[in-house]
């Protein structure tokens, strides 16, 4: 018998995962968890399939809980009750990828840095064209703070969520009025 597909891409495996949408001030955002915890943080229109997950209460009990502790978790960030998180996460990457995207964690929140000292902490300033890939496959976006990277010029480059929320979330983190 054939196993049907279930992953999608960037995902990995969707057998145990579950999902449910948050509303925020930048809009809703549909979260993706398994029980080793967070997959993905989706913007409007990313993986439309993925909405045919199953919602918290009808999968796997341990991925509702990670589900149910990020969501309250980014309703006290959007708050500004929050400046880190904790909630376990589970993205499916590159080991590239993986190592860029636990350097984007280590970024102060309210602070920026550029692709090319992300690449340098990495080990190679050469780098900070892939690191700006793998950036643009951060499959976690806000958590894992990809928005608190900017151009070696301090201009706000490429982000999934779109160039405006990017604004929006450095403007409320650094409690400014206006950023561009």
């Amino acid at each position: 018998m054939n196993r049907p597909d279930t992953t999608f891409s960037g995902l990995g495996d969707t057998q145990d995962l579950s999902c449910t949408v948050v509303d925020s001030p930048i809009g809703e955002l549909t979260l993706i968890a398994g029980p080793r915890g967070l997959r993905a943080l989706l913007w409007p229109g990313e993986h439309p399939a993925a909405h045919s997950l199953p919602q918290p209460d009808e999968g796997d009990p341990a991925a509702g809980e990670v589900l149910a502790a990020t969501v309250r978790q980014l309703e006290e960030y959007f708050a500004g009750e929050r400046q880190e998180f904790d909630v376990p996460l589970d993205p499916v990457g590159t080991d590239f990828q993986l190592s860029a995207w636990l350097e984007l964690r280590r970024i102060p929140y309210g602070a920026t840095i550029s692709y090319g000292e992300q690449a340098r902490r990495l080990g190679d300033v050469r780098k900070s064209r892939a690191v700006g890939g793998a950036n643009g496959r951060n499959p976690i976006s806000i958590i894992v703070p990809c928005h608190r990277v900017v151009g070696s010029d301090g201009s706000l480059t490429g982000f999934g969520g779109g160039i405006e929320n990017k604004a929006w979330l450095l403007r409320h983190e650094q409690g400014a009025q206006t950023l561009l």
